[in-house]
């Protein structure tokens, strides 16, 4: 698998919770890929430990073909510059970031580096002038973002399994 392709599996590992949709990659056979990851939450956080879940349901499997590089968990604001420092030095193939104070420590420090971020509105945050294009090393999930709120409400509508369409249905 290309180092694109890793990073794209990496964002829809941290989306994969948020619409349950399933994604399945190629690998290349005895390579091991080397994931930074910088979050406020423990290493043992639920969120943690589901987005680790579900890159091990994707064939990532810690120890195996994947290696996280240690440091990134349980930060504080105050710490994220230094260890995204520290991180670009271990030359991982990608940085998971979540939360602005992590997202703007990355994009600062670690430029040649790919990102993934994860954070509630990344356009009014000012991180991307637009979700559709984010610019340089970076990508990521917008969850709250106002953009997209109309879509995501049409794509509910339209699902015959979710519980707003049940509700749609029977108002109109």
């Amino acid at each position: 698998m290309r180092r694109r392709e890793f990073i794209a599996l990496i964002g829809s590992a941290a989306a994969l919770p948020l619409f349950r949709v399933p994604v399945a990659r190629a690998q290349e056979p005895g390579h091991i890929y080397r994931l930074g990851i910088l979050t406020g939450a423990a290493r043992q956080a639920p969120r943690v430990v589901a987005f680790l879940d579900e890159l091990k349901v994707l064939g990532f499997v810690e120890g195996q073909n994947l290696k996280i590089v240690v440091g990134g968990f349980g930060l504080r604001e105050d710490q994220f510059a230094d260890v995204v420092a520290t991180l670009a030095k271990a030359a991982p193939d990608v940085v998971f970031c979540v939360g602005d104070v992590a997202i703007r420590a990355a994009q600062l420090s670690a430029n040649t580096v790919p990102l993934v971020a994860l954070s509630g509105d990344l356009v009014a945050a000012g991180l991307v002038r637009s979700l559709a294009r984010s610019g340089g090393n970076f990508t990521g999930v917008s969850t709250f973002g106002t953009e997209l709120d109309s879509k995501r409400l049409e794509i509910r509508k339209s699902c015959p399994m979710s519980g707003v369409s049940r509700f749609w249905r029977t108002r109109s």
